[in-house]
């Protein structure tokens, strides 16, 4: 799958969160903006520094009537233990068949240091109230990101 672009609406999504419940797109249209973060792996050094950053914004993002969703390829079980362990206040999809991460594009071969592999590329998307994207960004910097996402965010509001 090719990489999305902003101002396209947001490919449907259906998938479990940490409770083994579904989640759907449709779920928060009309209602919510909505960020979906991708990340590689519960509870390594970067995802757990991007989790703990979106999660320390979360009533700013509930604020905002934006909720932040997070997706990787762990199952609930993963999910639930990295959440408990850094008592994170986000819900976790998880994309163990990988259908969402190819429907996003974000799932992709990457090369470090001659090898290749495919991998998560850590990645957001900004959806609107309307189900469109207002920003697709790929292979973003945890570093910062989450209050970068945010100030997105507030400009939706103003608008």
């Amino acid at each position: 799958m090719s990489q999305l672009e902003k101002n396209q609406e947001a490919p449907f999504f259906r998938a479990v969160n940490q409770h083994n419940k579904p989640v759907y797109l449709a779920d928060y249209q009309g209602e919510k903006n909505i960020v979906l973060y991708f990340y590689p792996k519960d509870d390594t050094p970067g995802c757990t520094i991007e989790a703990n950053d979106f999660t320390g914004l979360a009533n700013e993002f509930a604020a905002l009537d934006t909720v932040v969703i997070g997706v990787s390829k762990d199952d609930c079980e993963s999910h639930r233990a990295f959440i408990d362990k850094y008592g994170l206040n986000l819900q976790l999809l998880a994309d163990t068949d990988g259908t969402l991460c190819d429907s996003y594009g974000t799932w992709q071969e990457v090369e470090k240091d001659g090898v290749k592999k495919w991998k998560i590329v850590r990645s957001t998307f900004i959806i609107d109230k309307d189900g469109k994207l207002v920003e697709a960004m790929y292979g973003v910097n945890h570093e910062g990101h989450a209050q970068a996402v945010l100030d997105i965010v507030k400009g939706l509001a103003a608008a």
